[in-house]
Order: C-alpha cells, then sequence, then structure tokens
C-alpha cells in the first residue's frame, strides 16, 4: 500500500530527516560494562529463552465518567483486572532473534461490558497472539538491522508512539523496521499497522480486516535519536498517518464508518525532543518535546501543534527527593464549521504516564501545569505526589479523554460558552520491589471538578484507587 503525501509534506519530511546529519556527537571511548545476569528461564546456552509475566490490578473507580454523584453508572464499581504473557525466544545465531509472545487478559466483578473499549471497559482478550516477529541484526559487526513481524513501537518517552502498557492489553503493531545504530545514533524507518483488540476473535492487524470496516490504517515514520551528547539526548521524527475511512483507536468497537468520521485521513506529524539527563547534569534535569501537524483529517484540512517543557532537579540527599514542573499544551479546534481541523492528532501514545492517572485527558486541545514530588523513603520504595491542573485550549473544541477520541461533553452552546477552566487532580502513587521478580505499587486520584465542568452540566468531584502487583520472570 502506498501513501499519497502532498508535495509541501514531502518536503518538510525531507528537511526534517537530513537536518540532524551534522549533530551527533564524536565518538567518546567505550565504558566497560558488566555483562548482564542470565534469565532465570534461559536454556541451551542462552539459545532458548522463556518470559513470564503475571499482573493483577485492584481498581475502584467514582464518576471518573459521568462526574455525577447522584447516579451510580456501570462504571462506578470495583474491577479486577488480570493479565498473563509468556514469551519465548530463540537465538539460533548472534545474528538472528525468533520472538513469539501469548497473551491473555481479563476483567472481572463490576458490571461494564466486556467488549474490550466500549463503555469504559478494559475487556477480555482470552490467549492470543500478541508479538511474533523475526530479527536480523548484529550491531556489534554492522550498523544495520531489520525486524519484520508483531512488535511493539516505541519512541521518546511515548507522548506519541508507545506500548500503552498500563492498559490491560498494551500495543502491539504488524511492522517492518529497518534499523541504522551506531554509537551515539539511531534512525529507524518503519511501516505498520495497528493491531486491534478484539473478544473471542484472533486480533488482527488493522491493514487485514482488523476491525472489519475496511478502515486500511497505515502508519509509517522516521525517527532518529542522538543519546551520546554531553547534556543527554536528542530525537528528531517525521511520522504519517494514512487512514482511509475511520479513526485511529486499535480497540474493538472503535471505528465509525459513517459521515465524516469515514473520510480519508492523511498527515504527517514533525517533531524534536531533546531530554537532559540528571547523570550528565549533577542532579538537574528538563525536557522538551514540540510536534507540528499538516496534512488532511476525515477530509478537512489539518494543521496543529503542540509542545511540552518540564525541568527538574535530583538532591543529592538521603531519600532522594526529586521535584519536578512541566507545561503541556496542544492545540484545538476554534472552528468546527470552516473546514479547517486545529485539533492535535495524539496517534499512538501512552497517555496514562502524563496528564494524571485517572486517564481523563489526551495531548489534544490541551493547557496541563503539572507539579511533582517523589522520594525514596525506604530502600526498593518511592512515594510521589502530582498535582495536575486542566484547561482546554479552546472551548469551542471537546474534552478528549486518554484514547484521544472518546469526548467527555458534546460539543454545543453552553459548552463553547463555558469557562476553559476544566479541573484539577492530585495523585498519590507508592512503589515497592521487595525484589527483581515482583512490583507491589498502589495509587489513589481525586479530581476537583473546575467551571468548564460546572458550565456543562454535572460537576461532582470524581475519584479512582488501584493496588497492582506484577511478577515478571
Amino acid at each position: 500500500m502506498t501513501t499519497k503525501m502532498k508535495p509541501h509534506i514531502t518536503t518538510l519530511f525531507a528537511a526534517a530527516l537530513f537536518a540532524g546529519s551534522a549533530i551527533a556527537a564524536p565518538p567518546a571511548k567505550p565504558e566497560a560494562k558488566k555483562p548482564e545476569p542470565a534469565p532465570l528461564l534461559s536454556f541451551a546456552d542462552g539459545k532458548i529463552v522463556f518470559d513470564v509475566q503475571e499482573r493483577l490490578r485492584w481498581e475502584v473507580r467514582d464518576n471518573n465518567f459521568d462526574f455525577n454523584r447522584g447516579v451510580n453508572a456501570v462504571t462506578d464499581d470495583g474491577f479486577l483486572l488480570q493479565r498473563f504473557r509468556l514469551g519465548m525466544m530463540l537465538k539460533p545465531a548472534p545474528w538472528l532473534k525468533i520472538y513469539a509472545q501469548a497473551q491473555d487478559s481479563r476483567e472481572f466483578f463490576g458490571g461494564r461490558t466486556l467488549i474490550p473499549g466500549t463503555g469504559g471497559s478494559e475487556g477480555d482478550d482470552s490467549f492470543d497472539l500478541r508479538q511474533a516477529w523475526i530479527e536480523f541484526a548484529d550491531y556489534s559487526k554492522s550498523p544495520w538491522g531489520l525486524k519484520v513481524g508483531r512488535q511493539i513501537l516505541s519512541y521518546g518517552d511515548e507522548r506519541l508512539v508507545g506500548a500503552f502498557d498500563w492498559n490491560n492489553f498494551g500495543r502491539t503493531f504488524d511492522a517492518v523496521k529497518l534499523t541504522y545504530k551506531t554509537k551515539g545514533f539511531t534512525v529507524d524507518a518503519f511501516t505498520s499497522t495497528p493491531v486491534v483488540i478484539t473478544r473471542n476473535n484472533f486480533n488482527q492487524s488493522d491493514l487485514f480486516n482488523g476491525t472489519e470496516s475496511n478502515r486500511g490504517l497505515v502508519f509509517s515514520g522516521v525517527y532518529a535519536t542522538f543519546d551520546e551528547l554531553p547534556f543527554g539526548t536528542l530525537d528528531l521524527y517525521s511520522l504519517f498517518v494514512d487512514e482511509p475511512r475511520g479513526n485511529t483507536a486499535n480497540v474493538q468497537g472503535a471505528v465509525s464508518t459513517v459521515g465524516a468520521n469515514a473520510r480519508h485521513s492523511d498527515f504527517v506529524t514533525l517533531g524534536t525532543r531533546i531530554k537532559g539527563d540528571p547523570k550528565k547534569l549533577n542532579g538537574l534535569e528538563f525536557q522538551g518535546e514540540f510536534a507540528y501537524q499538516v496534512g488532511d483529517v476525515r477530509g478537512l484540512n489539518l494543521s496543529a501543534f503542540a509542545a511540552n517543557v518540564g525541568v527538574g532537579y535530583n538532591f543529592d540527599l538521603p531519600m532522594k527527593p526529586r521535584i519536578y514542573a512541566e507545561y503541556n499544551f496542544a492545540s484545538g479546534d476554534g472552528n468546527s464549521a470552516d473546514g479547517n481541523v486545529g485539533t492535535f492528532q495524539n496517534l499512538f501514545p501512552t497517555n496514562h504516564k502524563f496528564y494524571g492517572i485517572m486517564d481523563v485527558f489526551a495531548w489534544q486541545n490541551l493547557h496541563n501545569a503539572m507539579l511533582s514530588f517523589k522520594v525514596t523513603p525506604v530502600k526498593n520504595v518511592t512515594a510521589q505526589v502530582d498535582f495536575n491542573a486542566f484547561w482546554l485550549a479552546d472551548t469551542n473544541d471537546t474534552w478528549y479523554r486518554a484514547n484521544g477520541i472518546t469526548t467527555v461533553r458534546p460539543l454545543n452552546k453552553a459548552s463553547r460558552a463555558a469557562s476553559d477552566y476544566v479541573g484539577s487532580e492530585l495523585d498519590f502513587i507508592v512503589t515497592w520491589n521487595p525484589c527483581k521478580a515482583v512490583q507491589i505499587q498502589g495509587g489513589y486520584s481525586h479530581f476537583f471538578a473546575g467551571d468548564y465542568l460546572k458550565g456543562t452540566g454535572f460537576h461532582s468531584d470524581a475519584d479512582f484507587g488501584y493496588v497492582q502487583a506484577t511478577f515478571t520472570f
């Protein structure tokens, strides 16, 4: 399948790709590294390696979806989420790896529908194929590598492309990825199609009848990383979406094949990310990511922008305190009737890591200010508190949840006239790693309803809590 790009898009892509060719740092003397311990389930001198993961999460949600304390909705309940993964890696030669991984995901208790991604549900997906790929690469002898098959795509800190591992299914792609890797520099060129989670059926990727609605989404890109600069890391990327019809969700039931949502989308995201490493900067850390989009979304002209900036400090003190402040912006659409789209498209992110653990925001139509404080009170235990404040970039656009598609309130006269201040969220997270194979984590979040909710309908505060245990071998 070929992606039809406009001439001005191709020009911008070429400029972004070659702009970084002179930025790479000179090669440094390699440091001696301790050998990694052999995996527990390793056999035949490491030529056969198994991996196993079991994760259990009990979570309780109240008013997360309707912000209405007067109604006990099916989403206002407790839920047990279970996920099991079993993988096998074959390494018949230093330059060849073959990997397959099965996954079984279940939801218990509560009254939500068990269809993945509908009605706020995680849902069920019995044993299915999560990954299956073959890789040809030996970077000690050649800078080139090729990886083909069902695989994870993860770039940067996953604001645009990530594994979405908080979700009970995660995210994978059927993809072909070509890699060029030398000391201090890596560039990936890939083309892919997202795997669609479908209950009681084999999970097919989108291009190959994954939604049975001819959405045909193809996601391609070039992502370059300079990871040994004096301050840290610099990324440059160009990401392409070609989607004949539908939307960019990757769960069952998320495709609309009628009206405007069925129209063709074809756009490019050009961006850069810079990250300061506190190990290189005496405890100081910083980050900035800036992305511009241009093309067509649902048959309308797209021009959108997003930015992330953050700065923090890691103190050389008992309990290792860390303080970090961040600001996020993503453009919204100021006029839904002008034939243009100004809403930034969030692509395939792991939004749970960023805009509050309650998962009620995406990197779309957003102003977000965040302050975080983290300590290690005892060995292997971390405690973190985050405070987020949220505004809509434009009340002529809607408030998008973490999946970038579902909206909290309809777009109407009341929402357009409402205040842009949505509310604030306070999160507490404690993580304990008693050993390498076990992690126990608990969290609590409270959302304080703001003027936007008060001006558009029900405006009760919301609560979310969870306890999660992960066992990895």
